[in-house]
C-alpha cells in the first residue's frame, strides 16, 4: 500500500481544489481498504475516504488526518450480474455493459468518478438512478469492525441520497452488485424527455444501447460534464446543488414569488415526488434568479455550458469557490424563497 506525507489532494479531485493531507494511502486490495480502515479507526485518526474525487470540495488547509485513495480494480460480468469493485472507473464500467449488450445503467455513461460511489449518491442521470439496479453493497462497517453486505433494501435509496451518505462514518463501500438487462443490444427504455428528443424517439421506447449510450455523452459534453483537462467548464463536481424537494405549502409559496417576479404567465417545472411532494429544477431557479451561464469575475464561475456546474477556471481557492455557492443559494432564497443544498462532500469547509 502507498504512503505519502503531506500530500497534495487537489489533483485527487476533478475540481482540483483543496490543500495537502498529513498521510496519503492508496489501497488496491479490499484487505488493504479495511486495514488503512481499522488502524485510522484504532487509533483515533481523521479519515477521509477518496474515490474518483468527483463529488468532494476539500478545504484550502486540507485535511489533518489520514485520506484514503481506494484504487481497487474488478469488473466480474456473469450473465446479467455485474460486480464492480469500489475503484473502478465508473464511466468505462458503464462502457464495457453497454459493450456486452446489457442494458440497465446505459444513461449513466459520462458521469466521472469511481463505482463506489454511486450507491453513497445513489447516482442518477437521465433517466436512471443506480437505485433501480443495484442488488448489494459490500461494505466495511466501522461500527461492527466487520464486512457486511447489505441488499438493495437495506441500503434506504432516495433521491441523491442513500442510508451510506446518512451514515457517512459508518460504511467504507468495497463492491456493488447489479443486476442488469438482457435486452437483445437494446436499452431500458428511455424515460428521460431529453434523451429521447435527442434520437427522435418517443419517451418509454426501447433503442440500441450504444447509441443511448452516446448521445447521453453528447448531451453531457454539451453541458461540460464529460471530463476534459483542456476545458475548465469540467473543473467542476457536475451538478453543484440537488433539484430542491417542495412541500405542498413551500411549492404554493414557490409558486406565488414566481409569478410575482417573473409574471402569472410562467410554470416553473415541476415533477411528481415522493410523498406528495414536488421536486423542482436547481438550474431553473439558478438561472431565473439572475446567475447565468457563465456568471462571476473572479476564478470561481458559474460554467458556460450549464448553470448547475460552480467551476474553477484554473487559478481558483475552495475559498472562491464555496463564495460563488454562497452568492447562488442567497440569491435563489430572496428571489423564491428556496434554500439550495449543496450536492458535493465538503471536507473541512461548509456554505
Amino acid at each position: 500500500m502507498q504512503e505519502l506525507h503531506d500530500a497534495p489532494l487537489a489533483p485527487l479531485t476533478t475540481f482540483r481544489l483543496g490543500g495537502p493531507a498529513t498521510r496519503l494511502l492508496t489501497a488496491t486490495t479490499d484487505a488493504e481498504v479495511v486495514a488503512a480502515v481499522a488502524e485510522a479507526d484504532a487509533s483515533g485518526t481523521p479519515l477521509l475516504v477518496i474515490g474518483g474525487g468527483s463529488n468532494l470540495v476539500i478545504g484550502d488547509k486540507g485535511f489533518d488526518g489520514t485520506a484514503l485513495r481506494i484504487a481497487t480494480k474488478e469488473f466480474t460480468l456473469s450473465g446479467t450480474s455485474l460486480e464492480l469493485a469500489a475503484g473502478e472507473v465508473w464511466t468505462d464500467a458503464v462502457a464495457r455493459t453497454v459493450d456486452a449488450g446489457l442494458a440497465g445503467i446505459e444513461c449513466l455513461a459520462g458521469i466521472p468518478g469511481s463505482a463506489g460511489a454511486t450507491p453513497i449518491q445513489n447516482v442518477g442521470a437521465y433517466g436512471q438512478e443506480v437505485s433501480s439496479t443495484i442488488t448489494e453493497v459490500v461494505a466495511y462497517d466501522r461500527h461492527t469492525r466487520e464486512t457486511v453486505t447489505l441488499p438493495n433494501a437495506e441500503c434506504s435509496f432516495s433521491y441523491r441520497h442513500s442510508r451510506f451518505k446518512a451514515e457517512p462514518d459508518r460504511f467504507v463501500v468495497l463492491r456493488v452488485r447489479f443486476a442488469l438487462e438482457e435486452a437483445g443490444g437494446l436499452s431500458a427504455p428511455l424515460a428521460y424527455p431529453e434523451t429521447a428528443r435527442a434520437m427522435g424517439v418517443q419517451q418509454g421506447e426501447r433503442v440500441a444501447a450504444s447509441a443511448a449510450r452516446e448521445t447521453v455523452l453528447k448531451l453531457r459534453a454539451g453541458k461540460g460534464m464529460v471530463l476534459d483537462p483542456d476545458d475548465h467548464d469540467t473543473w467542476s463536481a457536475g451538478s453543484f446543488f440537488t433539484n430542491p424537494i417542495l412541500d405542498e405549502a413551500a411549492f404554493q409559496d414557490f409558486l406565488a414569488r414566481v409569478h410575482e417576479r417573473l409574471g402569472p404567465d410562467v410554470t416553473p417545472p415541476a415533477f411528481p415526488a415522493e410523498d406528495g411532494r414536488t421536486k423542482t429544477s436547481a438550474a431553473w431557479l439558478i438561472d431565473r434568479a439572475g446567475f447565468t451561464k457563465g456568471y462571476g469575475s473572479g476564478p470561481a464561475r458559474i460554467s458556460t455550458k450549464h448553470t448547475l456546474a460552480l467551476t474553477n477556471r484554473g487559478e481558483a481557492t475552495t475559498e472562491d469557490l464555496l463564495a460563488l455557492a454562497r452568492e447562488v443559494v442567497a440569491g435563489v432564497h430572496a428571489a423564491f424563497g428556496v434554500t439550495l443544498v449543496n450536492e458535493p462532500v465538503t471536507v473541512g469547509v461548509a456554505l
